[in-house]
């Protein structure tokens, strides 16, 4: 009776371990741009729900996210299982050296001016805004090029103001402030929205360029501040790519899928993101990995051209 005790004992013990080390498997690990925290946030969370597959999130300026991806690779100490940026560029520079899988776009932003409640008494339109933006007057307040694409989205912009006044360009590009999205960033204090900080707290920029999603978010808080759609000819489209780190956790293909699901894509447009430019591919399908290894071939053929003007993002 004993020995039967005994290995029903060990039996229940070994069924135990196995539950408890399913329980305490390794999250999933998303790194994400900062314009996704509340989107990404809350897709993961439901992910989490739906599958049982626990999720560690860490978002910030997605060209530092990047680096530190690479930074972690090359240590041998990788952490991120999927990349979400705010740009093609980020994730391609891993694609391209192997690190990741192909990119897939899964949403898209807009870029618009937001202005501070002191001019909230005025109807500012879209046909208004360069002029505010060239006003030596005006304080304009923008992310960092290079470590954030709204920053390289930015620089965008000022070209395109060039196109319409000449000179515009240099005139834009040396009165902007790098409030956001580099190492060097002034510090937000902990729970403030950073553009009712700058715009209103502090007062150190008079209107912002930023996204859409965050921009309402910051309106939401701060009813007072005015967003303004950019013209027809500032305007820049801003695709936001994700891809899966080489090496990754088995699950993090279910994520990514999720993230592209229509349910994932339902929790985006609520936060003011819209939809992909490119329809979003069926994941696992023979025909999409041969074009993946297709284009793969084709970029590294062409390395050299791709990763030069990846400088600029």
């Amino acid at each position: 009776m004993k020995k039967y005790f005994l290995t029903g004992s060990l039996a229940a013990c070994t069924f135990s371990v196995l539950i408890s080390n399913q329980a305490f498997a390794a999250n999933l690990n998303l790194y994400g741009a900062g314009s996704l925290r509340n989107a990404l946030t809350e897709v993961s969370q439901d992910f989490t729900q739906e599958t049982g597959i626990g999720t560690n999130t860490v978002f910030g300026p997605s060209g530092i996210r990047e680096q530190a991806i690479e930074t972690e690779l090359q240590l041998g100490q990788p952490t991120a299982d999927v990349f979400a940026s705010a740009d093609i560029g980020n994730p391609q520079k891993l694609y391209i050296k192997g690190l990741s899988s192909q990119p897939v776009e899964f949403t898209q932003n807009q870029v618009v001016a937001v202005f501070s409640s002191k001019y909230s008494h005025a109807q500012i339109t879209p046909n208004q805004v360069l002029d505010y933006f060239l006003n030596p007057n005006i304080k304009l307040g923008t992310s960092t090029p290079i470590s954030d694409p709204l920053g390289d989205y930015t620089q965008q912009i000022f070209t395109q103001a060039n196109s319409k006044i000449p000179g515009s360009f240099d005139t834009l590009n040396s009165k902007a402030l790098r409030l956001t999205g580099g190492t060097n960033s002034p510090i937000v204090p902990s729970g403030q929205d950073s553009l009712v900080y700058f715009l209103d707290n502090t007062q150190q920029a008079d209107v912002f360029l930023t996204y859409y999603t965050g921009a309402i978010a910051s309106q939401k808080i701060d009813p007072s501040l005015q967003v303004v759609a950019l013209p027809d000819y500032l305007s820049v489209a801003a695709p936001f790519d994700l891809t899966v780190i080489k090496n990754a956790d088995p699950n993090a293909q279910k994520l990514a899928d999720y993230i592209l699901s229509e349910k994932g894509q339902q929790i985006l447009h609520k936060y003011g993101f819209t939809s992909p430019t490119k329809s979003v591919p069926e994941p696992n399908y023979v025909c999409g990995l041969l074009l993946a290894a297709a284009i793969g071939l084709v970029l590294k053929k062409d390395r050299k051209m791709i990763v030069g003007s990846d400088n600029h993002l």
